[in-house]
């Protein structure tokens, strides 16, 4: 029996996202007993795509490949496991990797029905909103009271992480790249706003703190900011760091590399545990692989949350499937808000 056939943005070269992607036709495999096929209505961007496009991110398959951790779509063929009403469901969806494709293969412990939810609004729940919840409430809690800086707060993970640690109760400190994204942070309930324009976020924090210290840091970022960011840390605080995002503007390969490590530094756990200070790691990619039922968990609070008008997606940026790599930029720029997300266009009939 011939396989059934979609289409797919495949990256098959590192580097400009002009270059970097083509959308191709190819043939679906059969599905596991625990897995289910969706037709995707959309799919969301996020920044570990840039990183993967640039040759930047381990966890990447071997090229050529299909990035893409999150779509939204109707749920059309089961496996053999999978309950019978599951068909026909309309379903967030995390996916690791094949995302960027017209009809994807997910497990069903790893969607969340959402009903007629729109999907511009629902996207930011996916990776986004279960890597905001899974580090805000599953990971640490948050109290009341507890002063916490948020990088890339207008981003899609800043924004969601300021209004959780504002229902917590907590002193939100926004760090953002220019003044743009000052109303937003503001509106979603920031209580604070560093404009980063030259690298002194960590000055502006002193002069804002006065003697105290930060309880909690949450990091895309890593590299320079590093030190600094446990520098601004109290006893008893945790630094967050989930990303990477300061190498992907690394221009000189290993050597940038290599300079992102030294700007880290060294810090043994001794130092750690006399200053009582907690750095800690994440990568849903491996919460995904690990544990499954927590990640489904996360997406699944963070939709309660929505429907619950305790959340909003804060804004987002519709593209059509011809302008995916005009959605790179904007993401790789560090100029957007809130999440990107490529519309398919529904005319598509090749499926069969």
């Amino acid at each position: 029996m011939e396989s059934k056939k979609t289409k797919g943005f495949f990256l098959v070269k590192n580097g400009p996202s002009t270059s970097a992607f083509e959308s191709k036709s190819f043939p679906l495999r059969a599905l596991k007993n625990d897995e289910v096929l969706i037709d995707s209505e959309a799919f969301g961007l996020n920044f570990a795509d840039v990183m993967a496009r640039k040759g930047l991110y381990r966890e990447a398959p071997p090229l050529p490949c299909i990035l893409g951790y999150e779509l939204v779509g109707v749920i059309q063929e089961i496996g053999s496991d999978v309950p019978q009403s599951f068909i026909g469901k309309r379903v967030l969806a995390f996916s690791r990797f094949g995302g960027y494709a017209r009809h994807v293969i997910t497990s069903f412990n790893a969607v969340a029905i959402i009903g007629d939810a729109p999907f511009h609004e629902i996207m930011a729940l996916g990776t986004q909103g279960a890597t905001a919840y899974y580090m805000a409430q599953h990971m640490i809690n948050l109290h009341q009271g507890e002063r916490v800086l948020i990088h890339a707060a207008a981003g899609g993970v800043g924004s969601l992480l300021i209004q959780l640690a504002k229902r917590n109760g907590a002193i939100v400190y926004a760090k953002i790249g220019n003044e743009e994204k000052q109303e937003v942070v503001k509106s979603l309930g920031a209580d604070f706003v560093i404009v980063n324009k030259s690298n002194n976020y960590d000055d502006q924090l002193r002069q804002l703190l006065k003697n105290e210290k930060l309880d909690v840091i949450f990091n895309p970022s890593s590299g320079s900011t590093y030190k600094k960011d446990l520098a601004l840390l109290g006893a008893g605080g945790k630094l967050i760091l989930f990303g990477a995002a300061e190498l992907a503007s690394a221009k000189w390969g290993i050597f940038s590399k290599l300079n992102f490590i030294r700007k880290m530094g060294f810090s043994p756990p001794i130092g750690l545990m006399m200053t009582s200070k907690s750095v800690l790691g994440v990568n849903m990619l491996k919460i995904a692989d690990d544990k499954p039922e927590v990640l489904a968990k996360c997406m699944t609070e963070m939709i309660k949350k929505y429907e619950l008008k305790e959340i909003t997606s804060n804004k987002f940026q519709v593209f059509n499937e011809t302008e995916l790599a005009a959605a790179h930029d904007l993401l790789a720029s560090g100029k957007s808000t809130g999440k990107l997300i490529i519309q398919w266009d529904k005319l598509f009939k090749n499926f069969q």
